[in-house]
């Protein structure tokens, strides 16, 4: 029977939210569609590199995913990566098995997880000493699916889900550093600006 100490997380380097995003948006030449999940997620993405293919979730936790899911439909000739925190994926645990079962080859979603609910006072998930996410997803039928070790092992897992025959999940483990910047908060714009970025509507 394996024990917390056996979780695979343990051994990845801890790396920073804002400079794994930022490799991210770096290497996007394609209109790719980047969906940021509540709280730090996407006050990290709006800082690193603010674009009209962003679409930044405020307010409900654990929908990135199912909206990435949704894009990732909607436009297959589309690369679209949704960035959640582990303590929304945890809200939200469902979505895996309807990604698997639909498997948008053109999905890959990257788990921040630092095993805490940080912008609400740091309380630690329930799952932060127990469970391993990245094993939850290949169970949930994420085949493809591993933790990132250090920084060029998530840059390398990026490219790699490019020419993915399915969809992918990348785990990273991050430390409890604050967000970078802050998204501005008007949902109508920021639907707006996405869909513009999607091609599906003139600017406002």
């Amino acid at each position: 029977m394996n024990s917390a100490n056996d979780n695979p997380a343990r051994n990845t380097k801890v790396m920073n939210r804002f400079d794994l995003t930022s490799r991210l948006i770096a290497k996007l030449k394609n209109e790719e569609a980047v969906i940021g999940g509540i709280g730090n997620t996407n006050f990290d993405l709006w800082a690193a590199g603010h674009r009209p293919q962003n679409f930044y979730m405020l307010g409900s936790m654990g929908l990135a995913f199912p909206i990435a899911l949704g894009v990732a439909l909607a436009q297959p000739d589309r690369r679209v990566f949704a960035l959640e925190g582990d303590g929304s994926l945890l809200m939200q645990l469902g979505s895996l098995t309807t990604i698997a079962t639909l498997a948008p080859k053109n999905l890959t979603m990257v788990v921040m997880d630092n095993g805490i609910y940080q912008i609400t006072g740091a309380q630690p998930t329930p799952a932060a000493a127990v469970a391993d996410i990245v094993a939850i997803a290949v169970a949930s039928g994420l085949a493809n699916s591993t933790w990132a070790a250090d920084e060029d092992d998530f840059e390398r897992l990026i490219e790699q889900s490019i020419s993915a025959a399915g969809p992918t999940l990348i785990g990273v483990r991050i430390d409890d550093k604050p967000g970078t910047g802050t998204t501005r908060r008007d949902p109508v714009q920021i639907r707006e600006h996405f869909m513009h970025g999607m091609g599906v509507r003139e600017p406002l």
